[in-house]
Parts: structure tokens; C-alpha cells; sequence
């Protein structure tokens, strides 16, 4: 399997950043910031992308449940190791990712009913306070590969702050 341009190109990035600090994240200053929008979330607000509101928090509550019991399917170990973790580097000096916004996790189930907010809602949740109060081992993320409880923070926030770009007032 070959690399994609882009790939290569965010490994050649990455490196002059490996010994820079971590930039804060840009949108959620922690788990209680990323709770509290997604609470306000009850009505009046929609997704302007591909996906409703309900199947991206749907989406977002996958991962973060996934970092706990792990992916369902997972890129092979040498782009975990490289390009993957060049990636996460990248992301994390900038306090911020930047992906596609319709694509879901390889192997996931399919995402909730686009009209399902309250459930999706309720689910979020319940991962970030499952997640913040998780003392087990994290498993690999798919892309970046093994994290760390605040790197893997830092992963849930920015990948939420990355999807609500598309949260737009009803």
C-alpha cells in the first residue's frame, strides 16, 4: 500500500515539530468545556456538513469509546508508526486537527439515526465521563497508535473541535 501525497507530506512536517510544546487545543480547553457545548446542544443548533448532529456525536462517541476497548480495525503498524504518529505530532503543536469530516472510523458500526440527538447526546456523554474517570490501558488508536491518557485527551478534544466546525445555529 503505497503512501498519498498528503501523507508523505505530513510526515516531512511533522519532523522539524517533534521537540515543540503542545499548543492548547483550539475550541475545548478540557473535557468539562467539550460536556458543557455538547449539552447546549439540546436546540436550535444543527450540522451544516455531510452528517446531522446526532451521527457526528454518534461518530465522536465511537472514538472515544474505542480508545478504551479498542478499534475495530486499525491501519497496518509501519503507518501507525510513521505517518500516523507524524500526524498526532502535527495536530498537537497546532492544538488542532484537521480531517475529513465524513468519514467514519474503518470497521465501526453504522452511525445513529440522523434524527437521533437526544440518544446521541446521552451517548457522548457518557463516553467523556467514561473516558475521564478510565484507569485501564488505552488501547491504540487506529491512525496514530499508542496514546497516552493526555495525549489521548488532547486526540478527543481536537477531533471535537475539528466536527464542530459544522455546528451551526438551526
Amino acid at each position: 500500500m503505497g503512501m498519498r501525497r498528503r501523507d508523505v507530506l505530513m510526515a516531512a512536517a511533522a519532523a522539524p515539530l517533534a521537540g515543540c510544546a503542545a499548543a492548547d487545543v483550539k475550541g475545548f480547553a478540557d473535557l468539562a468545556a467539550a460536556r458543557q457545548a455538547i449539552e447546549g446542544l439540546a436546540s436550535g443548533w444543527r450540522s451544516s456538513g455531510a452528517w446531522s448532529l446526532a451521527q457526528m456525536l454518534d461518530h465522536a462517541a465511537q472514538s472515544i469509546e474505542f480508545s478504551m476497548s479498542g478499534f475495530p480495525e486499525m491501519k497496518p503498524a509501519l503507518f501507525r508508526h510513521t505517518v500516523g504518529a507524524a500526524a498526532f505530532a502535527v495536530f498537537k503543536a497546532r492544538g488542532a486537527m484537521n480531517h475529513s469530516l465524513d468519514e467514519p472510523i474503518p470497521g465501526a458500526p453504522a452511525l445513529s439515526a440522523p434524527d437521533a440527538l437526544p440518544t446521541a447526546m446521552e451517548r457522548v456523554l457518557k463516553a467523556l465521563r467514561d473516558f475521564e474517570a478510565y484507569n485501564g490501558v488505552l488501547r491504540p488508536h487506529f491512525a496514530y497508535g499508542e496514546l497516552d491518557k493526555p495525549d489521548y485527551t488532547r486526540a478527543h478534544l481536537m477531533h471535537l473541535a475539528n466536527h464542530w466546525q459544522e455546528v451551526v445555529r438551526a
